[in-house]
């Protein structure tokens, strides 16, 4: 039954997803609580936080954070929606439109089963897997909230866990929609993708400037923002959601039953004229098929570095705090100016970005492979290193570009200000989040080269990792050795404080290691299909 075998894998997959976020909230409140035990202490937290526009931008609005519910629901939302709305997109394409692209969803409907049950089936196996992620999350959040410095009603818990795993449900649903709309899984990815990007620019904007707050309510990371599960007891946007979900899926349901088995809704053209440009090498060829991808993630980088860089002289006048929260603030990049400060910060989300462009360069290699694109090209005189060779030079190019790129939009968001930060030290800045990325980008090719069926869950979900922990370094103390496993944390702070280029070198070096072991292991195994 398909449902089961979709089931299968998402509850695997959201039941893990589900537990690293149970640990993050137990260990994030419990460091809270034996961090602040004092109403001084949390109000200067308060203080210090509260009016920060970099983490309103980057966690949304913060709201009573002197109290643990308060900090709890600001912490919590603002960063593991996004984390959960990302599972949410991946999981559905991959297990949607990732299985018919691979031709593994013919042979199911080759008996009673036709092609709206087999929709509606999958859809229901999807919502396993965010059922179980739930299931894990609860768990956690009663853990939590069972402490007595926490206290936190088993009622609390559960709305503030519905409210954690909506973005999950609601990019789940979007997944399954964008699976019948494209023709392939990366493509579907890429929508879906560009929709949550969106989405979370329209809540970053909303959350900076109090004037047009309202904009919110067109987001839908905006409408769980604003539930408050645990400080406003609201949890009237959290309909809006289920309504969004819920017609969403049903929309993937319908368009699926109207469709063939392996087209799509947005289909490419049967026939238009040959097109032989950047087809005489594997290089060319690379090229084109990267360049609209590519083009939409510099695209992404180029956006949020100028609305980040927009922001920045409005929020270098909203910090304030004890000598207490400075030292908090140093970590998360306070080490300089008001508005480097902010910028040091806020560059974390032009980090992220350019990280996932490095993940998705690795998965995309691996895609050529899977969907045996790779055997069409090694059956000429080309070796596989060279083809290896080429295709990681082109994605260390594409990183180093959206670097720059990052700098170049921070400082044009930043000038349109009159901030007083350079262009050469934005650009620094912008080159300066380029080298946790080539660890990643080596730590997947890597993991290709030895085991590439689990490459897209070993980059992704170390991602994953590595953001959580950098982010829970930044506003309680966390264990270095947890520090260390995490690409951002040996990341300085640009333009806060200037860049550590030997840190740069030594991450550059060991990704750059990665890739070539990664190289070499591919050269002596056997091509694997998906």
């Amino acid at each position: 039954m398909l449902a089961t075998l979709v089931a299968r894998r998402a509850v695997r997959s959201g039941a893990l997803w589900g537990l690293v976020f149970a640990v993050f909230i137990v260990v994030q409140t419990s460091a809270y609580t034996s961090q602040y035990t004092t109403r001084a202490a949390r109000a200067g937290l308060a203080r210090a936080y509260g009016t920060n526009l970099g983490l309103n931008a980057l966690l949304g609005q913060a709201r009573a954070i002197n109290t643990v519910s308060g900090w709890a629901e600001w912490r919590f939302i603002g960063i593991l929606t996004i984390l959960g709305s990302v599972w949410g997109l991946l999981t559905a394409t991959r297990l949607l439109r990732g299985e018919e692209e691979a031709g593994r969803l013919d042979l199911l409907l080759v008996g009673q089963t036709t092609r709206g049950r087999a929709a509606i089936q999958a859809t229901a196996g999807l919502g396993a897997g965010l059922l179980a992620m739930f299931v894990m999350v609860a768990a956690g959040t009663i853990i939590a909230g069972s402490r007595a410095s926490v206290g936190l009603s088993p009622g609390h818990c559960l709305a503030l866990s519905a409210a954690l795993t909506s973005g999950a449900a609601i990019f789940l649903a979007v997944g399954a929609l964008v699976s019948q709309l494209a023709s392939t899984r990366r493509r579907a990815a890429g929508i879906a993708g560009a929709l949550l990007g969106v989405a979370y620019a329209i809540r970053m904007v909303a959350d900076t400037n109090a004037s047009v707050h309202r904009l919110i309510w067109l987001s839908p990371l905006g409408w769980i923002e604003e539930s408050h599960p645990l400080t406003g007891h609201n949890l009237s946007p959290l309909l809006l959601v289920l309504v969004l979900t819920m017609t969403t899926a049903v929309a993937a349901c319908w368009l699926a039953r109207r469709r063939d088995v392996g087209a799509a809704v947005l289909a490419d053209p049967d026939a238009s004229a040959p097109h032989d440009r950047l087809l005489g090498d594997p290089i060319g060829l690379a090229v084109r098929l990267m360049r609209s991808t590519v083009a939409a993630w510099l695209l992404a980088v180029a956006a949020f570095a100028v609305l980040i860089g927009t922001t920045a002289e409005s929020a270098a006048s909203d910090r304030s705090g004890s000598s207490g929260i400075e030292q908090s603030l140093s970590r998360l990049g306070g080490h300089g100016s008001p508005v480097a400060d902010y910028l040091g910060l806020t560059i974390l989300v032009v980090a992220l970005i350019v990280a996932l462009i490095a993940a998705s360069q690795v998965t995309a290699i691996c895609g050529e492979e899977a969907d045996g694109h790779l055997e069409a090209l090694l059956v000429r005189p080309l070796r596989r290193t060279s083809w290896f060779a080429g295709r990681a030079a082109l994605s260390i190019l594409v990183l180093a570009v959206a670097g720059v790129v990052g700098g170049i939009g921070t400082w044009a968001g930043a000038a349109t200000q009159h901030a007083p930060v350079g262009f050469g030290t934005l650009i620094a800045a912008g080159l300066n989040v380029v080298p946790p990325a080539l660890l990643l980008f080596g730590v997947g090719a890597l993991t290709y080269g030895l085991r590439p069926r689990v490459t897209t869950r070993v980059v992704y979900g170390y991602l994953a990792w590595s953001s959580l922990i950098e982010l829970a370094g930044g506003l309680v103390k966390v264990s270095h050795w947890l520090l260390d496993t995490s690409v951002f944390f040996h990341m300085t702070p640009a333009p806060a404080t200037k860049p550590d280029w030997t840190a740069a070198a030594v991450l550059a070096g060991l990704g750059i290691a990665g890739t070539v072991l990664g190289g070499l292991c591919f050269d002596h195994r056997d091509l694997q299909n998906a």
